[in-house]
């Protein structure tokens, strides 16, 4: 018989996969100390995350520690080390120096006669006070646990802060394509915060542009969703069509949440359906969260997402508001040019104008009233005669009389206004034939007396119209364009524009491509 006893072989136990570690930071003389903290804390765990040590040995090491990493949870600091009080010298770093108020301070000490428990309560910022001798395991696996979660809810109160700061922020400024987004961007941080995580969020929009049809449903499929914005791991999302960001699961989720105007929620996401009178219906998708929904979470998530619909409705109106105003603009522009190609003639006049003022870093605001303007140059001048702008002989009395004339008119058209879009207008309509030499017309102003916008104006309208075929002229190729404004730099136009006209001549030629005949 045989005796040899068999064992069965051993199996390595399924790895924990946690989402994440919290940082504890050990600050000791004692490296007896450091190993057997970790030993005692080996197996901690709270919300599926585990602790990642740091280790310092005096009060040097600490300081570059904690300037280094922001996101340190829990230091474990002793007070005497190479001085007899250096570890409350890291205490104070800690709160006024570093100015980091959420890491939480446990002090440590084996000789409690040296700091008195009542005097470092009262004159340091820090979090428990505990004697070495005390901290058994247990102890010290509820005194990390404490503050761990006050850490959390420090962590989770500042996010709030963010999300309410970054909301206000872009409301201030609600005319503003960015804001918008800014907007939901704000909406969604604070939903995730308010929810105890969650970093990655997508809010999807139709894709077809406008308001609700007249029927006065929304029948776009889950095709036709985009992520209008988006955080975390959607950040780059912004454009692409659901089902590309989307797969399985998740996917599903979003075609009944939208299919029965629904929240869905699972382990680890959510989807919410924002209804809209206005606008087809969004969702609003977040996943990342750190637990199960409560039934009184549910319930913040519906109202919350209605809000910001609501929200997203109101910003989208003030927006169609801005673009209708746009659109009449520039088709009062085209009445008021003469040819057959009026209407590409201002979009393109547009767009350099725009291409010119990003390149000079003009702001948002500034952009917007520049090209917003622009297209309203040549109000008044229904008769002024266009093919005289780049005649190679010198104008007649007759020409220059009836130019001045109609730029006049243009202007007191426009000058009483007090919207600041129309008196950009009026400021152009009457400058933009001046002459950086000062022998423009009407008024001679010469150099930067003439406003930049009626520059930029100037020279987008010059290269507009040699690079046009039209009944005067045939379209001027681009070198000769180029060479013409080198000629006229200094003299009719500003040098720094013709210069930077030159620089961005393939960007400018992709928008006047069609401008050639």
């Amino acid at each position: 018989m045989n005796d040899e006893l068999l064992f069965a072989e051993d199996l390595d136990e399924d790895k924990v996969e946690y989402q994440g570690t919290w940082k504890v930071l050990i600050v000791d003389d004692e490296p007896e100390i450091h190993a057997v903290t970790k030993l005692a804390l080996n197996d901690f765990e709270f919300q599926n995350k585990n602790l990642e040590f740091l280790s310092a040995y005096n009060g040097q090491q600490a300081r570059d520690i904690l300037l280094k990493d922001n996101d340190i949870a829990v230091v474990l600091l002793d007070v005497v080390m190479e001085t007899d009080d250096a570890g409350l010298k890291i205490a104070d770093f800690i709160r006024n120096e570093a100015e980091n108020h959420f890491i939480r301070i446990i002090l440590r000490t084996g000789q409690p006669g040296q700091a008195p428990e009542r005097d470092v309560i009262i004159n340091y910022d820090i979090n428990d006070y505990k004697s070495k001798t005390e901290l058994t395991a247990q102890k010290l696996f509820t005194v990390v646990i404490a503050a761990l979660r006050s850490y959390r809810d420090i962590v989770a109160i500042n996010e709030n802060r963010k999300g309410l700061e970054k909301i206000i922020s872009a409301s201030a400024d609600l005319f503003r394509t960015h804001s918008m987004e800014s907007f939901i961007e704000g909406i969604v941080q604070q939903l995730s915060s308010l929810l105890g995580g969650g970093n990655n969020a997508a809010y999807l929009t139709c894709a077809v542009a406008g308001p609700r049809p007249f029927s006065g449903s929304c029948t776009h499929s889950l095709d036709n969703l985009v992520v209008f914005t988006g955080q975390g791991e959607y950040q780059s999302a912004a454009g692409k069509a659901l089902p590309s960001v989307l797969s399985g699961e998740q996917l599903d989720a979003c075609r009944v949440a939208l299919k029965d105007k629904s929240l869905v929620y699972a382990d680890e996401y959510l989807v919410a359906y924002c209804e809209s009178h206005t606008q087809c219906g969004s969702l609003l998708y977040l996943s990342g969260l750190p637990k199960r929904l409560t039934d009184a979470q549910k319930k913040l998530v519906e109202i919350f997402s209605q809000n910001v619909q609501i929200a997203f409705d109101n910003i989208m109106l003030t927006k169609d508001i801005e673009d209708t105003q746009r659109e009449i603009i520039e088709r009062l522009g085209q009445a008021m040019e003469e040819g057959s190609a009026a209407g590409s003639h201002i979009q393109r006049t547009v767009k350099i104008c725009q291409i010119l003022g990003q390149a000079l870093e003009l702001d948002e605001e500034q952009l917007r009233l520049l090209t917003s303007a622009v297209p309203l140059h040549d109000v008044g001048n229904l008769y002024a005669p266009t093919h005289t702008l780049f005649k190679t002989d010198k104008l007649s009395t007759l020409d220059i009389d009836l130019i001045a004339k109609n730029t006049k008119l243009g202007y007191r058209l426009l000058k009483d206004s007090k919207r600041p879009l129309i008196q950009v207008a009026a400021t152009i309509a009457k400058e933009h034939h001046e002459h950086w030499n000062g022998k423009g017309h009407p008024y001679g102003l010469h150099g930067e007396n003439i406003h930049l916008f009626s520059r930029i104006a100037s020279i987008a309208i010059a290269y507009n119209v040699m690079r046009s075929a039209t009944q005067h002229q045939d379209a001027w190729p681009v070198p000769l364009v180029l060479a013409r404004m080198q000629e006229l730099s200094g003299s009719q136009f500003d040098p720094n524009l013709v210069a930077i006209l030159s620089q961005n001549i393939d960007k400018i030629e992709d928008v006047t491509l069609d401008c050639v005949r």
